[in-house]
């Protein structure tokens, strides 16, 4: 046994023991893994690739008495941390008397042809790259390879063992650390692929070159060209190519304010028909609305936040009313939304409170769910004193103060919003609350 591989060797197996198969060295082209847990209970590999890795062992080895051995030894964690090579796997195997032999199995790697092969195979099918990246080997990705000329998966009398017992055939040290590549296989199919002479960097690097190197070639098909183009990309595809790919540049700085858009008051005289006043206002709207969106994307959690459906014209014509434009572009956004100048004035209110939501409860009016009502009134009725609560009178999804003006409306995302008659008309008077004696407090506290 070589000092380097007893170095290696010691220092992987004092990690022993760990959950997992921790990855304690990782070059290009070789990967050590920490000594996994015992095996109590569970089979060695549980996926088809894993399983096809122990039929070709299985069907390789001579002697029965040998794997059961091997199992045994695999199922006790016998095995030391284990060396990933191309073309070789190397590990310590200790016998039960504490016995150190160390076990390597030889699997031939993939010639230079049958590389070239592979990569051109996978980069026409970006899929199979998403599959290995999500760690998995799809049964098609290795009948490609299969049709390429290329056997991925090793057969009967590929898995070649040498072991320091002198054991002519499979002794159940190497039959143990096969049991063991099984489990690492199962986590990581791209331990096969070093195996076969290619380390996941390597791959990946060659993918990304062949894939640009594609995709910059002159098309000598024009009219296939554009049908593809037409029909779509495949999504898995899609996303795989953002493996092979050059990484995304850093998120942007959050700038401390929105920009200012240039100005439109120069010598020239407006075309026909062009509002300068109306697109200034609209240009600094949108830098407003763009500095907002990128504060929420930058905001974290934002990922898992659900997407929001785009306004509608009617709710982005109050968006920007609420911005206070001056009275003629006020006048065209309650023309444009079917407002009057007062109605535009209750939605800009309305939309001040709690947006698109509180823009829906203004317009609104619908039934409201047995269960809804019955929390409202249990609600209603825990708040006050007996006798003391205010007398309501319900009307759908709106429940207004018998001899006040105060009114509360149900929206459809579950919350109360308090609403005050104003010159005989109903206005909003506060944000929502998930409470409706809340709500209710806050508008007839001001009464």
């Amino acid at each position: 046994m070589s000092d380097a591989y007893e170095e290696t060797y010691g220092e992987a197996h004092s990690r022993s023991g760990t959950d997992g198969s921790d990855d304690l060295t990782s070059y290009d082209n070789e990967r050590t893994f920490a000594a996994l847990p015992p095996a109590h209970g569970r089979g060695f590999a549980q996926t088809w690739w894993g399983q096809a890795w122990m039929k070709a062992l299985e069907d390789t080895a001579l002697d029965l008495a040998q794997l059961k051995a091997g199992r045994r030894l695999a199922r006790a964690g016998a095995v030391g941390a284990v060396s990933v090579r191309p073309g070789r796997i190397t590990a310590v195997v200790q016998d039960k008397d504490g016995t150190a032999h160390r076990s390597d199995v030889l699997l031939q790697e993939l010639s230079d042809d049958e590389w070239d092969r592979f990569l051109g195979m996978a980069v026409e099918r970006a899929g199979h790259i998403a599959a290995l990246l999500d760690r998995e080997m799809p049964p098609h990705l290795v009948e490609d390879a299969a049709t390429a000329g290329v056997e991925l998966l090793p057969g009967i009398g590929d898995l070649e063992p040498r072991c320091d017992c002198e054991a002519w055939d499979h002794c159940g040290h190497t039959a143990a650390l096969c049991y063991q590549v099984a489990r690492l296989l199962d986590q990581d199919p791209f331990v096969l692929l070093l195996m076969r002479g290619r380390g996941e960097r390597e791959l990946l690097d060659e993918l990304q070159v062949r894939s640009v190197a594609q995709q910059a070639a002159p098309e000598s098909h024009p009219e296939e060209s554009r049908e593809a183009a037409q029909e779509g990309v495949d999504a898995v595809e899609a996303y795989a190519d953002g493996a092979i790919l050059p990484p995304l540049p850093e998120p942007p700085v959050l700038p401390a304010e929105p920009g200012l858009p240039p100005s439109l008051d120069t010598e020239a005289e407006p075309a026909p028909g062009v509002d300068v006043a109306a697109l200034e206002f609209l240009a600094a709207r949108a830098a407003a609305e763009a500095h907002r969106l990128l504060a929420e994307a930058l905001a974290p959690g934002h990922e898992r936040q659900p997407v929001e459906a785009g306004l509608t014209h009617d709710e982005d014509a109050v968006r920007l009313a609420s911005a206070s434009p001056e009275a003629s572009i006020a006048g065209r956004l309650a023309e444009s939304s079917g407002r009057n100048r007062d109605g535009l004035a209750r939605a800009v209110t309305a939309w001040g409170y709690g947006g698109r939501a509180a823009l829906a409860v203004l317009e609104e009016e619908g039934p409201l769910e047995a269960d809804a009502l019955a929390r409202a009134r249990a609600a209603l009725d825990s708040a006050w004193d007996e006798g003391e609560r205010p007398t309501l009178r319900a009307a759908h999804n709106r429940w207004t103060v018998v001899g006040a003006d105060a009114q509360l409306r149900h929206g459809r995302d579950g919350r109360w919003w308090p609403y005050r008659k104003e010159h005989g008309r109903w206005v909003p008077a506060g944000p929502a609350a998930h409470d409706p004696a809340t709500a209710l407090a806050a508008v007839t506290a001001s009464d």
